[in-house]
């Protein structure tokens, strides 16, 4: 006798779709729900990019040690490599809230929902930020989600009831509700990255200088003579990087994920604490001010040795010390506290910025142009001779006198020294690699701001020779150097050391850039053929 298996137990007893179609579901709601969020952080004022968001609470987070790590190995493309962890582990929960969800849908909603939630607690901490556009935003974002892994969970189980007890998966090619669900899944995804890239790409639209504003800044009442004579060895050395560094090829490190997008029309600059006055300047306040121009070199104090992380530019501004000077400094301030408009606060002592000896600036121009946003328009401070976390503060809001006791700026916590002088270094910029036998220009750069550099020497398999120096600028500035090898076939090694200009050489032995600047010769290994 035959029996035969009725269609309702037929449809009863069918596995479940593979776990890989469940697993991209949730994957692709992720993704519409980040996408979501960047279009309406780029479309809307007062929202933000939730992903920047989650990534910034990261990196206010962060153990003592883990910007000294991130920062070398991935450099200035840090925060890029931040943001791509972010949104890789975002699709990696949605991928297994996909999973869940072919158990209890409400339990992986709930999880969508969550994570809107944390969107929302993470833009809290962002001053820029709108609260209730951003409760709109997380909200919007995470139903976006939801409705797709819903979409996502009813059509796997038209699926599922489509499939015979027991045959397994039919192949894509013969499944035509397979192939059309992930030809639509595959929609979703491209649509999700098109909508997060446009938003990406109008946050940053928003967040340039206006045009014109640089024009109108008021001419410097004191400019820096023009370049001297050989102060620039570049153009006839190739590989050597320029004395003057072009602002769109300037290092930037800093905290901020999404650049801050400030209008100079609200704008103000409030300089309080320890003073006998507070005072607050209006952009055209501080812009009336006189102002002066200068060639000062600043570093990261995340620079290895041999590395990137420091540059030479003409900053424009004015004299910080004529701002302090409206609110009358009172003694015992021993530290001002420089704030951004993102809550990032630099402190530094007031000793070093009251000292005659060198001149910090609250800067408006990078060589000759308004500020760029990501160096800090409409203002930053300048201070020569310190490492830039505990001075160089971008999108200036705020000046605090206070003493060193009394308050630790951001990444004092996070396990950095309290006064950072920036050291004396050196770099080789070229040969880097292989050359021919013969005559070869080594060439590079070294800074000890504000102390100047006295002599630079190459050493060529432990021998020692003094280099060539370009004219120097000021004490401020780094200088470029230059020798001449007559290289004979082999494996060399080439170093470099500085002396400074109060006759000090520069640190042999080496350390990691934390708590206070990194030591040590650079050292590089070069096949002459």
């Amino acid at each position: 006798m035959t029996t035969t298996t009725s269609p309702s137990l037929r449809v009863q007893s069918t596995v479940r779709p593979e776990t890989g179609l469940a697993a991209l579901s949730g994957a692709i709601a992720a993704a519409v729900a980040l996408g979501v969020s960047e279009l309406i952080a780029g479309l809307l004022p007062g929202a933000t990019s939730l992903v920047a968001a989650i990534g910034q609470r990261v990196i206010d987070l962060q153990p003592p040690g883990a910007k000294d790590f991130v920062v070398a190995l991935f450099g200035t493309n840090d925060k890029l490599a931040l943001e791509v962890v972010v949104v890789l582990a975002a699709v990696g929960i949605g991928a297994l809230l996909g999973i869940l969800a072919r158990r209890s849908f409400n339990l992986a909603a709930g999880g969508f929902l969550a994570f809107g939630a944390l969107g929302f607690v993470a833009a809290l901490g962002e001053p820029l930020a709108n609260p209730v556009m951003v409760a709109a935003q997380a909200a919007l974002s995470a139903g976006a989600g939801v409705q797709v892994l819903s979409w996502a969970s009813t059509r796997l189980d038209t699926i599922a009831a489509t499939r015979v007890d027991g045959a397994g998966s039919p192949p894509l090619a013969t499944d035509p509700l397979r192939r059309t669900f992930l030809v639509r899944l595959g929609a979703l995804g491209v649509a999700a990255a098109v909508g997060g890239l446009t938003g990406r790409w109008l946050i940053e639209r928003g967040r340039t200088a206006p045009v014109g504003v640089g024009a109108a800044i008021p001419p410097a009442t004191e400019v820096v003579a023009p370049l001297p004579t050989g102060a620039d060895l570049a153009p006839t050395t190739p590989g050597l990087t320029p004395i003057v560094v072009p602002t769109d090829e300037f290092y930037r490190i800093d905290t901020a994920l999404l650049t801050p997008s400030v209008d100079i029309a609200s704008w103000s600059l409030r300089i309080h604490g320890m003073v006998d006055q507070e005072v607050v300047l209006s952009w055209d306040d501080l812009v009336a001010m006189p102002m002066i121009e200068q060639y000062v070199t600043i570093a990261c104090v995340s620079n290895e040795v041999g590395g990137g992380l420091v540059g030479n530019a003409k900053w424009t501004g004015v004299r910080l010390r004529d701002v302090l000077d409206l609110a009358r400094v009172q003694d015992g301030a021993t530290q001002l506290v420089g704030r951004s408009v993102d809550g990032f606060t630099a402190g530094m002592p007031t000793a070093w910025v009251m000292d005659e000896a060198r001149e910090p600036l609250i800067a408006v121009k990078m060589n000759d142009e308004a500020l760029p946003p990501i160096h800090g328009y409409p203002a930053r401070l300048i201070v020569p001779g310190l490492y830039g976390y505990v001075s160089a503060t971008k999108w200036l809001t705020e000046l605090e006198l206070t003493t060193l006791e009394a308050f630790d700026a951001y990444w004092i916590p996070k396990g950095w020294a309290k006064e950072a002088p920036i050291l004396t270094q050196s770099r080789i910029d070229t040969p880097r690699g292989g050359v021919g036998a013969g005559r070869v220009a080594v060439a590079g750069v070294a800074w000890a701001p504000d102390r100047g550099i006295s002599k630079v020497e190459l050493g060529i398999d432990g021998e020692w020779f003094e280099a060539d120096l370009s004219t120097p600028i000021a004490d401020a500035t780094w200088v470029q150097w230059v020798a001449y090898w007559d290289a004979p076939p082999g494996r060399h090694e080439l170093s470099v050391r500085a002396t400074d200009g109060h006759g000090v050489l520069q640190e042999q032995i080496t350390s990691p850039p934390a708590p206070d600047g990194a030591r040590g010769w650079h050292t590089i290994g070069v096949d002459v053929a």
